[in-house]
């Protein structure tokens, strides 16, 4: 590291220069990578997508898509039966003037299911393609005019409603916050915090870093969409999570640059320590984070991969643009930029040291209330459910949930908004009608289907297949409901062409065996490296199980308070207007996972790496406790705070996935900040004494570095953590 310093001071002009030219070509790159970005939620290989992606290569539509509802409901006094032939023509002009559509309602099923109780209401459902692209026309606005029309020609109330409208709700993408705008108000909230800790121009510098590391990122995504397929939400992965990362890692390096200033060290030799010191702790954190993101490759989801190759990026774009134009701008304007100097670093926070001093004399009780807190926070976690949102919390109002709630309260199944679609196969029409009406048959009876039945028209059928439909008693969106497709498929299990079932509900339980199957291979993937990254880094046996543990543990009450809040809507109503979800999005917990692993474990290895450094100083526990904090705890806080102004931001978009991944990040930083690292930390720290530091020969010679033994210290821990902090 020390090498790498005296080359950028060396060459600071070219290496600005550089990292000038990239910011420029990044500006151009962020809005051709964005254009490129997919939508693909592909699950090769499982049964459901499978089924899918046959009915959509055989008829055009429906499989993974959930269908749109037009509604006809007919004056008081009259019934939807004495008025059909009007309704079905409005529901055929549909499909006439819109190309690419299949639909079911009354006239081709005769199923009781398309009638509310009072019998004036009918629906059908109609299954649409998946759209080509972000610019492609809604079918709610293709369906609208007509509907429109109908209305004034039929004096009939027609309404329309689906899963996808519910989700959008009555906004539209020209209202919500652009990736530009949440970056913008993220950056704010983060100028303010380096305000108030730098107290000088300087805080303008991480802001730099940032915005270059970000544009650095979005270059070389762009390079990586002519490889593979990268997700949408990457794009804003990068511009949220990126603004935190780069900044956090700037801010730990310009703080031991400054303490080092303020010792009496010349520029550049203070930006070689920071360098020697704080720049190790930055490869640490970003080694961290990449491990955790890179696993998620383990998972044979495709856009799931994506997030996770994109994700990696960001703490290696940042490290690198942390660690060669940050010191370069330090070498040469930095003194010049810290300026007015109103906050000196040459002394550790004696408030951070006086609470770690604090925490020592009460270690026990200190780690017993911060480990109950843990398992208070964690105990939701038992009884989450894996799934898309229900209905409920997609919308509370507006055209879509009136129309909804219509057929709803009228006796139509929940489960209308995610009916099933059963494919059968066959070389003969008359085989494959004698299987399809098996298959009608056996589904019908099955637990948790109201109803089953095979529309007549010639859309439903090709010269190899026939699609039958099964209607849901619940809304088959969940962990929990989504298993009627597994009893559906074991009821025509025997019934010869009989392909599988499609369906909101079918991708939920792929999503579910593909991702979860995998997901301890990844946490254990993830325990392992970091494990032994850390342990080299603190060289120490101690240390990084106890970090991983906590990791752990924070990570898992993060989910608890994810399933309260959310889930079960205590408090998404409140803040947010948002009922509760009932579930969480398949991707969600994984995601989840895998960021806050990273982004938690970068507060644990600046806090630990300075506790390590005054070690080796004093030999002293208590010591090294109260100075580590005292040097770090509000470096912490501030990084904390941050990254959570950055998820703030990210919350602002409109949809509910986005909200609850946001919100979870921001939670779990703000945790990890508090109870973990100020709290448990210290207490532990304090417990183990002089185990921490202990690193047998066996252990020191594959990780290369020097063993250390589990040294008796001369004084108690206690006496050693108040001797520090006393004037």
């Amino acid at each position: 590291m020390e090498r790498l310093a005296d080359f950028v001071l060396r060459h600071r002009r070219w290496v600005m220069a550089f990292w000038a030219a990239m910011f420029v070509v990044g500006v151009v790159a962020a809005g051709a990578a964005t254009e490129r970005l997919t939508t693909d939620f592909s699950l090769p290989g499982q049964p459901g997508y499978e089924t899918s992606v046959e009915i959509i290569e055989q008829y055009g539509n429906g499989g993974s898509t959930q269908p749109f509802i037009p509604i006809a409901t007919v004056p008081e006094g009259e019934t939807a039966l004495d008025n059909m032939d009007e309704i079905t023509a409005v529901f055929d002009q549909i499909t006439t003037e819109i190309p690419g559509l299949r639909t079911a309602d009354y006239d081709n099923t005769g199923d009781d299911v398309f009638l509310t109780e009072d019998g004036r209401t009918t629906y059908a459902l109609v299954f649409v393609p998946f759209p080509d692209s972000f610019d492609a026309p809604l079918p709610s606005e293709q369906m609208a005019p007509i509907l429109q029309a109908a209305t004034e020609q039929t004096g009939f109330e027609w309404t329309l409603t689906s899963y996808d409208m519910l989700a959008i709700g009555e906004s539209s993408d020209t209202e919500a916050p652009s990736v530009l705008f949440e970056t913008l108000l993220g950056a704010l909230g983060a100028l303010a915090v380096l305000l108030f800790l730098f107290a000088s121009l300087l805080a303008l510098v991480p802001l730099l870093i940032a915005a270059v590391s970000i544009l650095t990122t979005f270059t070389v995504v762009l390079l990586l969409t002519y490889l593979t397929d990268m997700s949408f939400i990457v794009q804003f992965l990068i511009s949220l999570v990126g603004l935190g990362v780069a900044i956090d890692y700037s801010l730990l390096l310009v703080t031991r640059w400054r303490e080092e200033r303020d010792h009496g060290r010349e520029n550049q030799e203070a930006v070689t320590i920071a360098m020697a010191t704080a720049g190790r702790a930055v490869v640490a954190s970003a080694g961290t984070v990449a491990i955790s993101l890179i696993a998620l490759l383990i998972i044979p989801v495709p856009f799931l991969r994506s997030m996770g190759l994109g994700g990696m990026l960001i703490p290696v774009v940042s490290t690198v643009v942390v660690l060669t134009l940050l010191p370069a701008l330090l070498g040469g304007i930095g003194p010049r930029v810290d300026w007015p100097k109103l906050r000196h670093e040459n002394k550790a926070s004696r408030a951070w040291a006086s609470w770690a001093a604090m925490i020592v004399r009460r270690r026990w009780v200190a780690a017993g209330v911060g480990l109950a807190l843990l398992a208070l926070l964690i105990a939701p976690v038992f009884g989450i459910k894996i799934g898309q949102a229900q209905t409920s919390s997609l919308a509370s109002s507006g055209s879509a949930h009136d129309a909804l709630l219509l057929l709803t309260e009228g006796g139509v199944p929940d489960g209308v908004v995610s009916p099933l679609e059963m494919l059968v196969e066959g070389d003969s029409a008359q085989a494959r009608h004698s299987s399809t009406d098996s298959v009608v048959t056996n589904s019908g009876a099955v637990d948790g289907v109201s109803a089953a039945f095979a529309p007549t028209s010639p859309a439903w059928s090709t010269d190899a297949t026939q699609i039958s439909i099964g209607i849901p008693t619940e809304e088959a969106v969940d962990s929990t409901n989504a298993s009627v497709v597994t009893r559906v498929n074991d009821a025509n299990a025997d019934v010869p062409g009989f392909a599988g079932t499609a369906g909101a509900a079918a991708i939920v339980l792929d999503y579910i065996d593909a991702v979860y199957g995998n997901f301890p291979w990844v946490i254990a993937i993830i325990a392992l490296v970091t494990f032994l990254l850390l342990a080299r880094a603190f060289r120490s046996l101690l240390l990084p199980l106890k970090a991983v543990i906590l990791n752990i543990a924070s990570v898992a009450a993060t989910f608890g308070v994810v399933v309260w809040f959310w889930q079960e809507g205590n408090g998404s109503e409140a803040i947010f207007g948002i009922s509760a979800t009932g579930s969480i999005t398949f991707w969600l917990p994984v995601l989840i996972f895998a960021f806050l692993f990273g982004l938690s474990m970068d507060y644990e290895v600046f806090i630990l790496t300075r506790m390590r450094e005054e070690y080796d100083d004093t030999g002293n526990t208590g010591a090294s406790v109260t100075q580590g904090l005292g040097r770090t705890g509000r470096l912490v806080t501030g990084a904390a705070l941050i990254l959570f102004f950055a998820f703030i931001a990210l919350a602002s978009s409109p949809g509910t996935d986005i909200k609850v991944f946001a919100t979870a990040l921001g939670f779990g930083i703000l945790l990890d900040a508090t109870l973990v690292r100020a709290l448990l930390v210290p207490a532990l720290v304090s417990l183990f004494g002089r185990w921490n530091w202990w690193l047998p020969a066996w252990a020191a010679r594959p990780l290369r570095v020097e063993p250390h033994g589990a040294i008796v210290e001369g004084a108690s821990v206690i006496e050693e953590a108040e001797a520090s902090v006393r004037p």
